[in-house]
């Protein structure tokens, strides 16, 4: 097999064959014309003849000579013209034109090669010149025919690498039902990235990033990225847990010349939550379900990734409480700094007109306000060459978007249909299997900087030893860990999320309390019993606080705060509370997927 790194350009220091081609003789004078065709047929060229620029041009769009023989002054049009518009119509190939001339001053030739003139002959032609210059001329022509190919090859090559790039990058990505983007690479690769995943809670995560320049160096880095990101977004790692894994692994990969910006959004299941991370990119944009102005504006609070190990994503969090609706913009630098004919940047402000000015909203249309924004960003850069790479993301926080689940109907009702099967009314085997047992302490230190949740539900995949249902375990444990932490040890009020202004406050609050605590633990305990249809998990878990009045949760379950207990009591066969709150003790029951 031969590879192209094996492969040189030897230019042929050797006259040619025989047989040279075609070449067209272009000289309104019919004895110069005689003159210069005897020598070339010596040579064992085909020859083409015209008299003048215009016959030139339509000669060589029909022959395709191999080499052009022009007279300068010529009736119609003359051989500057003509060369002109013989080299525009090339096409990327390399047709050399020799003018000839009886004048030799200094002016004359600079016209000749600023109109695309390879090179000259004085009249009267000399044979043993004619000879050198068209062989060298065809060392020229053969060795740019031989770049061309190789570039050709390099090109497809690289082309199937993008493919296979692009399918290993993208093919975990969630695809979302009005979910709009584009990504315009500068060259072959990109180096902007969209990745797309949820978590086992329905939650749903967006990474736009944007490495270090363009092209293939800048594209090698997602790789790892990709992996990664769709792994703990699987496993429900918290986002700063994930931006933290992204930025080590980066700053162990990348040269030192090497990072990557980024825009990471969270979306909670129920579409009013959003947490947003900025790191070293333009400002992500919310906009109200209409574009008709910019709700809220992110801007960058953190340096990009790969620079610095160690970082604390957690401070550099954004919260923001949303309305069904409302529209997320990711945009790389590239939109904003592409430049017209005239050299002026499309810019921030621009930008945002644009994105208002495309007000069109239709349940069923959806798209055609983001198709409006980029048809106003393209016509401000008309054909002016793309010198970065492209990136536009606009999501919709609309249910459409949510990921199929299987338990989507408690959201909105407490009402069971008698004839579901339900965590309640399921009729089961009792577990045969002596339990496995799972212990967990959690203690100040720990609960500031872990997530155990992730931990527990791959121990308890491992103990089952089979197929578990993470989903339904992953809300089952967030739940009644959030609730421990954040009401029974960090004693905060849940009252705060059912406004705008209370919202961020509340996490702010939730940063400051667990960086400061000092004391106080979560304990965790897991039961696992297997039978030959299912399994069952007798969770307990007790916090060291004064708890919390679970009477007011439940009372609360139609609020921003209130849902989760709900949850937790439609999947889970008994849920008990025991003492003021700060004990639960849940059993929740499932069966093999395969079973009939």
């Amino acid at each position: 097999m031969t590879s192209m790194e094996s492969q040189a350009i030897h230019p042929s220091s050797n006259p040619a064959s025989a047989t040279h081609g075609t070449a067209l003789v272009v000289d309104d004078d019919a004895t110069n014309r005689m003159v210069l065709k005897t020598f070339l047929k010596k040579e064992g060229f085909e020859i083409i003849e015209a008299e003048n620029g215009e016959q030139a041009i339509e000669r060589y769009r029909n022959g395709r000579p191999d080499i052009v023989f022009m007279d300068l002054m010529m009736p119609v049009m003359d051989g500057l013209e003509a060369t002109r518009r013989i080299k525009s119509a090339d096409s990327g190939n390399f047709t050399p034109v020799i003018f000839l001339t009886a004048m030799n001053e200094a002016a004359t030739i600079v016209r000749c090669t600023e109109a695309g003139g390879d090179d000259f002959l004085n009249k009267p032609i000399d044979y043993l010149s004619l000879k050198a210059k068209i062989h060298a001329m065809e060392r020229i022509r053969d060795m740019h025919r031989q770049i061309s190919g190789l570039n050709n090859r390099l090109y497809q090559q690289q082309s199937l690498a993008e493919h296979i790039f692009t399918n290993i990058i993208s093919r975990k990505n969630v695809e979302f039902e009005q979910f709009h983007y584009i990504l315009r690479p500068a060259e072959l690769f990109s180096g902007d990235i969209l990745l797309t995943a949820c978590t086992p809670s329905r939650e749903i995560h967006l990474l736009l990033a944007d490495f270090t320049g363009h092209g293939l160096s800048a594209a090698l880095g997602a790789l790892p990225i990709s992996e990664a990101f769709h792994a703990m977004t699987a496993k429900g790692f918290a986002i700063e847990e994930i931006l933290t894994c992204l930025n080590d692994k980066l700053k162990r990969l990348l040269p030192a010349n090497m990072f990557m910006a980024a825009q990471y959004v969270r979306i909670s299941s129920t579409l009013d939550e959003i947490s947003l991370c900025n790191c070293g990119m333009p400002d992500i944009l919310i906009l109200d379900r209409n574009r008709t102005r910019i709700k809220s504006r992110v801007n960058s609070r953190a340096m990009p990734l790969g620079i610095e190990g160690g970082f604390d994503f957690q401070k550099a969090i954004t919260h923001y409480q949303a309305e069904y609706g409302d529209r997320i913009i990711l945009a790389s630098d590239g939109i904003l700094e592409a430049t017209n004919a005239a050299g002026e940047q499309f810019g921030q402000s621009r930008f945002e007109q644009a994105l208002l000015n495309a007000t069109v909203y239709n349940e069923g249309m959806d798209k055609q306000g983001f198709e409006n924004t980029l048809h106003i960003f393209d016509s401000f850069c008309g054909d002016t060459l793309q010198a970065d790479d492209i990136s536009l993301v606009e999501f919709p926080c609309l249910a459409c978007n949510l990921p199929v689940w299987d338990i989507e109907s408690l959201l909105g009702s407490e009402k069971e249909d008698s004839n579901t099967p339900t965590a309640h009314n399921m009729t089961r085997e009792p577990p045969t299997d002596l339990p496995a047992e799972l212990s967990l302490l959690m203690n100040a230190s720990n609960l500031r900087t872990l997530d155990p949740v992730p931990l527990l539900i791959n121990q308890i995949s491992q103990l089952a030893g089979r197929p578990v249902p993470r989903q339904n375990l992953f809300v089952i444990l967030t739940e009644l860990y959030v609730n421990a932490l954040d009401h029974g040890l960090l004693e905060l009020d849940s009252a705060l999320k059912n406004s705008a202004e209370g919202f961020e406050q509340y996490f702010e609050e939730r940063e400051k309390r667990l960086a400061s605590l000092q004391s106080g633990h979560i304990r965790i305990h897991m039961r696992i019993r297997l039978h030959e249809k299912g399994g069952q998990l007798e969770l307990e878990l007790e916090d060291s606080g004064s708890g919390f009045d679970v009477g007011d949760e439940e009372d609360g379950k139609n609020a921003l705060s209130g849902r989760g207990i709900m949850l937790v009591r439609q999947l889970c066969s008994s849920v008990t509370y025991h003492s003021s709150g700060n004990r639960v003790t849940v059993i929740y029951e499932w069966d093999n997927p395969d079973r009939e």
